[in-house]
Formats: C-alpha cells, structure tokens, sequence
C-alpha cells in the first residue's frame, strides 16, 4: 500500500509559478513510476507528467511542455511537479499518481495503482 500527499496547490496570476509536491509513504517508493494528472470542472481527468523510477525519463503532455518539469526525489520519497508561466487553463485539481510498472512514463489512468486526494491550481488572468 502507498499513501500520496500532495501539497503546493494554491492560486498563481498568469504568467507565474507554483510548484507541487506529493510525499509518499509505504511501499518502496523507487519501486514506481510517478505522475501527474489534473481535472479541470466539467472535463474528465488528463495526464500531465510522467517520470520513470529512476529519474531518468520523463514524459509530458503537449499543453505542458516547456512550462512544466516533473522530478523525484527518491531518498525523499517525493515527486515534484514545477509549473511556469502558467496559464488560466492550467485551472484544475491536480493529483499526485503511482504505477507499479516502474518503467513507465506515459501513465494511464486505468492502470494507476494508487492516487492521491488532489491539490486545487488556480491561475488568474
């Protein structure tokens, strides 16, 4: 069993930055790769970010790409997500996510092992 807490949510002006951080505890946090999805109101949840467990590789949406770094800390047992010159449609709950095929980078929703409560973006114009 893993446990995700994602925490640096919180209201950013366009143009700015936020960065979010989930810590896991329970299970070898090495042992998975990890993710970033959002939901915005009335949309379904997307993909935004994917990194392998090492680090070494990382995968993004194309809205994201250049804006957007994933990263991991795996002697914190912490991914991060940094967003720049963020955007109002990066308007969403964003959610911290672990998928046991360690390799992986473009994460699946269906194949998440687990998920964490979700942290609130809000980008002002």
């Amino acid at each position: 069993q893993v446990q995700l807490e994602e925490s640096g949510g919180g209201l950013a002006q366009a143009g700015g930055s936020l960065r979010l951080s989930c810590a896991a505890s329970g299970r070898t946090f090495s042992s998975y790769a990890m993710g970033w999805f959002r939901q915005a109101p009335g949309k379904e949840r997307e993909f935004v970010a994917g990194i392998n467990w090492s680090g070494t590789r990382t995968y993004y949406t194309d809205s994201v790409k250049g804006r957007f770094t994933i990263s991991r800390d795996n002697a914190e047992n912490t991914v991060y997500l940094q967003m720049h010159s963020v955007k109002p449609e990066d308007t969403a709950v964003y959610y911290c996510a672990a998928e046991e095929d360690r390799y992986s980078v473009y994460l699946v929703g269906q194949l998440i092992d687990y998920w964490g409560q979700g942290t609130q973006v809000t980008v002002s114009s």
